[in-house]
């Protein structure tokens, strides 16, 4: 059965991570609509001129232009993924339960990292992203300067000075956290620590899904 899991969590929470991790194995597609928009960004599509002067402000896209960016991404990935960033609001998240009931398939789980403002202050000093594969994660995870999966050379993202951080964390709170009442009324939720190093956490997750496996 193909696996379709949501990560839900502020900025710095270490979806992308757990997201990447998840991914590689249940062998499905992995999607980080931050590191798609950044990448339309930098490379002036239309889409990342739409998004750049609100991406700059800390804001979110609008619904509708989120959801069909999706929804055309979905129709791309039959046999399972998991999502890092959307939904990122209510409609986003009935527009995706809307969008898996007419394609007759429906969501496994919805993870939600919780981690507290002080560590994810801590996180983003130090949080380097790849140019070329989006790889995410802290400084001391690189080897030097260079990206563990594929070698380039990573640095600080643009958006993670603390003022940005702090709008875009206002944002989660505002539009994303309602989500968490939203698929813990539908039986899909589940909490986790995100607090202990990225390999606990993986385990933790990774026997959600594969309880017999042990997660390295």
């Amino acid at each position: 059965m193909p696996l379709r899991v949501v990560l839900l969590g502020p900025p710095a929470s270490g979806k992308g991570t757990q997201g990447r991790r998840l991914a590689e194995a249940a062998g499905v597609a992995y999607l980080s609509t931050g590191a798609l928009l950044r990448e339309a960004v930098e490379e002036l599509t239309p889409l990342g001129l739409q998004a750049k002067p609100i991406l700059d402000r800390g804001g979110y896209l609008p619904d509708d232009l989120m959801c069909g960016i999706l929804g055309e991404w979905l129709a791309r990935h039959p046999d399972g993924w998991v999502l890092d960033g959307f939904p990122r609001s209510v409609p986003q998240a009935e527009f995706l339960e809307r969008w898996l009931g007419d394609h007759d398939q429906a969501l496994d789980r919805v993870i939600a990292l919780d981690v507290p403002m002080e560590e994810l202050l801590h996180r983003i000093q130090a949080r380097v992203e790849c140019p070329e594969c989006r790889w995410s994660g802290q400084a001391t995870q690189a080897s030097g300067d260079r990206c563990p999966v594929c070698g380039s050379t990573v640095s600080r993202r643009e958006d993670d000075d603390e003022e940005n951080f702090r709008s875009r964390h206002a944002a989660y709170s505002r539009y994303t956290l309602p989500l968490v009442d939203f698929y813990d009324q539908r039986g899909l939720l589940s909490h986790q620590n995100a607090t202990a190093s990225a390999d606990e956490v993986a385990g933790v997750i990774h026997r959600l899904f594969f309880p017999s496996a042990v997660s390295g």
